[in-house]
């Protein structure tokens, strides 16, 4: 599996319907992997991960859920993505044979190391920029692109990325930006997939 473009991390959206809208248009548009994060009150998380898998495999996209190995298995997903207080890697690695396993790394080019020893597929950096979804996170370098390349997975940046700013991070060495804001609070959310589309083209 290439992991190469747009990674979509759904917002949090105060109902299903809305959540499944937004996804859709950002699948329509093209992109090469959809993650089900919602850190707002949901009521069945089940239900809408399920819902977006089923979406998903409609555009032959890989469907990632956000920090729950257990819910990753239950809507049968296509693999997970863990931070820092979401459990052992290689847990996680065991849990899950033959999916994606992705881990945020943060400025820590130590973290993903050990996280590609444990069996990680993909490793992420940042925030990279300014975020107005996470406003206090640490803060990744772009050169850390460059000195991660030896681990020998693709490299997913995430934190304030635009399609203004996103060539700067192919240009340091990502394989993937991981876009919330940007992307599903666009007017056209098919039109902004596709503009980060060309970037990777």
């Amino acid at each position: 599996m290439k992991l190469r473009g747009l990674y979509a991390v759904t917002p949090d959206c105060p109902d299903s319907t809305t959540l499944l809208r937004k996804a859709e248009q950002a699948l329509r548009g093209g992109v090469a992997l959809l993650q089900y994060r919602n850190k707002g009150p949901v009521k069945d998380r089940a239900d809408e991960a399920r819902a977006l898998r089923a979406l998903a495999q409609c555009y032959n996209t890989p469907f990632i859920v956000n920090d729950d190995v257990a819910l990753a298995l239950e809507a049968e997903a296509d693999g997970v993505h863990l931070g820092r207080d979401d459990g052992d890697v290689a847990a996680a690695r065991a849990r899950l044979p033959g999916k994606l396993l992705g881990v945020s790394c943060y400025d820590s080019l130590e973290r993903a190391q050990a996280a590609v020893a444990a069996g990680a597929d993909y490793v992420a950096f940042g925030s990279v920029f300014p975020s107005s979804t996470k406003p206090g996170a640490v803060r990744a370098p772009l050169t850390i692109f460059a000195a991660a390349r030896r681990l020998g997975v693709p490299l997913c940046a995430i934190g304030g990325i635009t399609a203004e700013n996103a060539p700067r991070l192919l240009a340091a060495g990502a394989d993937l930006v991981a876009v919330i804001s940007d992307l599903f609070e666009a007017a056209d959310i098919a039109a902004r997939a596709r503009a980060y589309a060309k970037i990777f083209a």
